[in-house]
């Protein structure tokens, strides 16, 4: 595999990573990122307000309800809802966060990514941690090629 994007090795080297909009039906892309980050030794912390246990796990309603250090964040919500979350992570302290999107727009707010902008966070705009966390399977290493050449994602 090439050599990771620095935003993207940077947001990796956490090891307590949240997943906001994981859902209880199993079947959304935050929660498949959800499962590869736990299964690839992260603590995945999934974050939903709808749900008390997502996956066997429990779940936090929000970013502020999580205890402890929180290293990163990946936003794969409804767009309105992600400058809500950027201002929880600016609560919490936590510096890093990646907008999940694949097509269209994804997660991705304007308000949102300007917030991060304003205020200093690392923030990944589009992409999905999936087409970089090993094993990648072969769909998301053509997503992986096919964003970065439409320079949709940094590297």
């Amino acid at each position: 595999m090439p050599s990771l994007p620095d935003s993207i090795a940077d947001f990796l080297r956490g090891k307590r990573i949240a997943v906001a909009g994981v859902s209880r039906n199993g079947r959304e892309a935050a929660n498949f990122i959800f499962r590869k980050l736990r299964d690839s030794g992260y603590e995945a912390l999934p974050v939903n307000p709808a749900a008390r246990e997502v996956e066997h796990v429990p779940c936090f309603p929000d970013l502020v309800s999580i205890p402890g250090t929180v290293d990163g964040v990946v936003i794969a919500t409804h767009p309105k809802v992600s400058v809500e979350l950027v201002r929880q992570c600016l609560e919490q302290g936590i510096r890093r966060v990646w907008f999940h999107r694949s097509f269209g727009q994804g997660s991705v707010s304007e308000e949102a990514v300007q917030e991060c902008q304003a205020h200093g966070l690392s923030c990944i705009v589009g992409g999905c941690p999936l087409m970089y966390l090993e094993p990648v399977d072969g769909a998301h290493r053509c997503f992986r090629w096919w964003l970065r050449w439409r320079q949709r994602i940094p590297g």
